[in-house]
C-alpha cells in the first residue's frame, strides 16, 4: 500500500480510506486546515502522546476524518495490526481495534 508523507511538518501520513472522502492529498489538506483553524491540535502532539501509550509498537500511518475531526493511527504490535482512534480536539483515545 502506498503511503504518502507530509502535512508540511506536522507528520500526518494518509492511508487511503473510503470513509475519508477524497484521496490522501485531500485528507492531508483537510487535516492541515482543521489544525490552522484551531479545530484540532497539531498531529505531531497527538503522535507523540500515542508513542508513549503504544510503547514498542511500530507506527505505520494515519487517517484523518474531517467530519468528526478524529485521527485513526495504525500500529503493529506483537505481529498484530492495531488501530487507535483519537479525538483531534482533545487528543483523547476514543477507541481501539485489532
Amino acid at each position: 500500500m502506498a503511503v504518502m508523507t507530509g502535512l508540511l511538518g506536522c507528520g500526518v501520513v494518509a492511508i487511503p480510506n473510503a470513509d475519508a472522502g477524497g484521496g490522501p492529498k485531500e485528507e492531508q489538506d483537510a487535516a492541515r486546515r482543521a489544525m490552522l483553524d484551531g479545530r484540532v491540535m497539531p498531529f505531531s502532539v497527538i503522535k507523540r502522546r500515542m508513542e508513549r501509550e503504544m510503547g514498542d509498537a511500530t507506527y505505520l500511518g494515519s487517517e484523518f476524518n474531517r467530519q468528526s475531526n478524529r485521527y485513526r493511527l495504525k500500529y503493529v504490535r506483537d505481529g498484530r495490526v492495531v488501530w487507535v482512534d483519537v479525538d483531534g480536539r482533545s487528543g483523547e483515545i476514543t477507541g481501539w481495534a485489532h
